[in-house]
């Protein structure tokens, strides 16, 4: 695997080394002594699925509140998204900022989501489907979100009207 280092300390995309031949490829898309190597969390608690009827699905910002982070490997294993992290850690020269880069099924690239990064992302094409590899279970009590369409990120989502759960329209702007 190639590691990228992101405008955001800590998180990563993570690009196949493929092995090919007239069959196809064979790629790791993940390996705990690398991502150890890397200083990234090397444990998987979960993995989850979403699956996407349409174009402009938003699903975020999403992260988990202490005592339960949870980092976060994303691949987009059908379709495409745009996938979306923002820094959460007020420590950090990058509080608040966000990065953004396409997941898709034809460039198998996955995103590496650190600890108290919020998470989300919006289907650019119908019929996406994202996997995500999780550090930490689902803790429904330490669930938290930020507004996709905080004027204070001013996030430019590729598509117009996106379909948001009311969940995730109910969440906060930032103060």
């Amino acid at each position: 695997m190639k590691f990228r280092e992101t405008p955001l300390r800590g998180a990563f995309l993570v690009e196949l080394e493929r092995i090919e031949d007239q069959r196809g490829f064979f790629a790791r898309s993940f390996c705990r002594d690398e991502f150890t190597a890397h200083g990234l969390s090397a444990v998987v608690a979960q993995c989850n699925v979403s699956w996407n009827r349409f174009r402009g699905t938003l699903r975020g910002m999403h992260y988990q509140a202490s005592p339960y982070q949870e980092a976060k490997l994303v691949r987009c294993t059908r379709g495409a998204i745009w996938d979306v992290i923002i820094d959460l850690r007020p420590t950090s020269s990058t509080y608040l900022r966000w990065y953004a880069h396409e997941l898709s099924a034809n460039n198998r690239i996955g995103l590496y989501v650190p600890q108290d990064f919020a998470h989300g992302f919006q289907t650019l094409i119908d019929d996406s489907e994202v996997l995500y590899y999780m550090s930490e279970s689902h803790h429904p009590e330490s669930a938290r979100g930020l507004r996709w369409d905080d004027p204070k990120l001013a996030i430019p989502w590729p598509v117009s009207q996106p379909t948001v759960s009311e969940r995730d329209r109910a969440y906060p702007l930032l103060p």
